[in-house]
């Protein structure tokens, strides 16, 4: 496939070394028309100062204009406002430089499949089949504009301004007799920068279904396992390594809640310790997100162990029952000395043979991946601590986990 050109139904299977699960959609053309990115996702300083003088810097231009950059009547000026600032000079950025770190990380992992005989020859037609439904829905115009269409309906209307929006008055709602009125740069903020900011966040997580339901459609493939294979994952090592690719968008979530605790803490008079749920659960939904896709496998190797277990087990018991019956039950082989006999060598290799099947993972997930990746989303709330303990009583429990 053509780089820079969509795809559609009737195109042929992308190569499966070049399979990118970011390179392609309408945003992605549009982007490659304005050049700003390229075909290797390239430019992404670029990207990122665009869309930062797309979002943020109206909203000071409008907030300097209007009088609301600094405190005067409002709780919240436009300079102290934590939230706005991380999410579109942290966040934004973030999740735009995520783009290029998840297309390079992953963009041979579909190639790996084949280089690595997984994918029997009568499957190849399903293997194929799953990228080409991947590819048509990375580039799905149509996917986009519902996107976008929930961003303005569910995302604007209803969650920011009934749910996450601070109850106060602030840069971006003028205090009136009806009621509290966007400001000329809470419209701004309203229609453009937030849409912008909630569409990039929704389009990563069409992303991640979009890798899950691949991943599913190639876990239903009859895969060649081979239980003996030292990753103990039957040749699946290769993917325990795909998840630190999301590391910048964990960073990104964490970033974010951490500029909405801030916000809530300085001007609703809210702890830290309020808000040890919402933490927890957007930890959890992270690290579901990212390592559940790896569980698709589970069936697949569960059974390549159990099948394995069965034929390394029959294996070794022919091997240990003639070896037993040549050099302990029968007669010692004349001229073939016990010393140094390839027979022990055998004997030991079958052993850890079956070790390594009794030994297999069910899935490609580990604890050194799932640590690193916790920290990516904790480590942004760490300065939050502040609030509740000194600052040298922060830098002690700091250095005790690391030292």
């Amino acid at each position: 496939m053509t780089s820079g050109t969509a795809a559609s139904a009737a195109d042929p299977a992308p190569d499966s070394t070049q399979f990118s699960l970011v390179h392609g959609g309408p945003l992605f053309q549009l982007l490659l028309k304005a050049h700003l990115t390229g075909d290797a996702l390239n430019l992404t300083g670029r990207r990122i100062v665009a869309f930062v003088l797309i979002s943020w810097l109206p909203l000071l231009v409008l907030a300097t204009r209007d009088g609301h950059l600094f405190g005067g009547h409002l709780t919240v000026p436009f300079l102290t406002d934590v939230e706005t600032h991380v999410r579109f000079l942290v966040v934004v950025p973030l999740l735009l430089a995520a783009e290029l770190i998840v297309h390079r990380r992953l963009l041979g992992v579909a190639g790996t499949f084949l280089e690595r005989k997984l994918v029997p020859a009568d499957a190849l037609p399903r293997f194929h089949a799953a990228l080409a439904a991947a590819s048509r829905l990375r580039n799905s115009l149509l996917a986009e504009v519902l996107l976008l269409a929930c961003v303005y309906v569910v995302g604007v209307f209803i969650v920011w301004r009934h749910y996450t929006g601070l109850d106060t008055s602030a840069w971006f709602a003028i205090t009136s007799a009806t009621g509290p009125r966007l400001s000329p740069a809470g419209k701004w903020y309203a229609y453009v920068s937030l849409p912008i900011f909630q569409f990039l966040l929704l389009r990563w997580y069409f992303r991640v279904a979009i890798w899950t339901r691949f991943l599913w459609q190639v876990s239903r493939v009859d895969l060649a396992l081979v239980p003996t294979h030292p990753d103990q994952l039957g040749g699946l090592g290769f993917l325990g390594n795909t998840v630190y690719a999301f590391s910048l968008l964990l960073a990104a979530h964490g970033a974010m809640l951490a500029a909405q605790i801030a916000n809530r803490i300085f001007y609703v008079g809210a702890a830290l310790t309020d808000f040890k749920l919402e933490i927890a659960v957007l930890l959890g939904f992270l690290m579901a997100a990212v390592f559940g896709p790896m569980l698709v496998f589970s069936p697949k190797l569960a059974r390549a162990r159990r099948e394995g277990l069965n034929e390394y087990g029959l294996l070794a018991q022919r091997y240990v029952r003639e070896f037993d019956h040549k050099w302990v039950r029968g007669r010692k082989p004349d001229g073939e000395p016990l010393l140094g006999s390839a027979d022990i060598q055998s004997l030991a290799d079958m052993g850890n043979s079956f070790a390594v099947v009794r030994s297999m993972r069910l899935a490609p997930i580990t604890r050194n991946a799932v640590l690193p990746l916790a920290a990516c989303v904790l480590v942004p709330l760490i300065p939050l601590l502040l609030t509740v303990m000194p600052v040298e009583e922060l830098a002690r429990k700091l250095l005790g986990l690391v030292l």
